[in-house]
């Protein structure tokens, strides 16, 4: 497949690239973008969840009342859960909900995700560019070139980019990342994905 350069003003640069068919356009599967996506929400929760149950409740230990002729049921503890103020049964405990997913798997997983994009034609191939200094008006400038400045956007830049990444990051709706950082949930996540140039090269080292 190959897809049009464009600049930062939204221009055609008379330039091509060549999507590797083997990243770009293979049988998507479907199964394996569910299990990365499981697992890069699975990894980031933090698990610390935690109420308390009787034996950890504030509380007098006293007897409340007699044992016999209340006519209720007895009752040994304020602390029972069967009062107001008392413990919780079974309630959430700390848990790491982490699992381990295969190379293989992850690396289909994200070849998936972008055939799905580059065969919706959500792919935006932008020559190599830079902000001498952070400067949000001139990003959403760049989406409002490319007629995207109403999607969420997912830029993969070839290497860190300290302007960039904070030139777009007040923008709702605008992720950057780097090449070798590139996850299945964000592609998925994103409407439109903009390769610079070197990013592309990235990839195909990585697959």
């Amino acid at each position: 497949m190959e897809l049009k350069v464009y600049n930062i003003k939204g221009e055609e640069t008379g330039s091509q690239v060549t999507l590797d068919d083997t990243i770009f356009a293979i049988e998507p599967n479907d199964h394996a973008l569910y299990l990365d996506v499981k697992h890069y929400m699975a990894n980031n929760r933090q698990g610390t969840h935690k109420s308390k149950e009787r034996a950890e409740v504030a509380g007098s230990t006293r007897k409340i009342k007699k044992q016999k002729g209340t006519g209720t049921a007895r009752a040994g503890s304020i602390k029972s859960p069967v009062f107001r103020g008392g413990g919780r049964v079974f309630g959430p405990r700390p848990k790491d909900y982490s699992f381990k997913l295969n190379k293989k798997i992850k690396q289909l997983a994200r070849k998936s995700a972008l055939s799905y994009k580059a065969k919706e034609e959500k792919i935006i191939i932008l020559e190599n560019f830079n902000f001498d200094t952070p400067n949000t008006s001139e990003y959403l400038a760049i989406k409002n070139n490319l007629k995207i400045a109403d999607k969420k956007t997912l830029l993969v830049l070839q290497e860190p980019n300290k302007n960039i990444y904070l030139s777009s990051r007040n923008l709702k709706g605008s992720k950057t990342v780097i090449a070798s950082e590139l996850t299945t949930y964000d592609i998925l996540d994103a409407k439109t994905i903009l390769f610079v140039e070197g990013s592309l090269d990235v990839l195909e080292k990585m697959f």
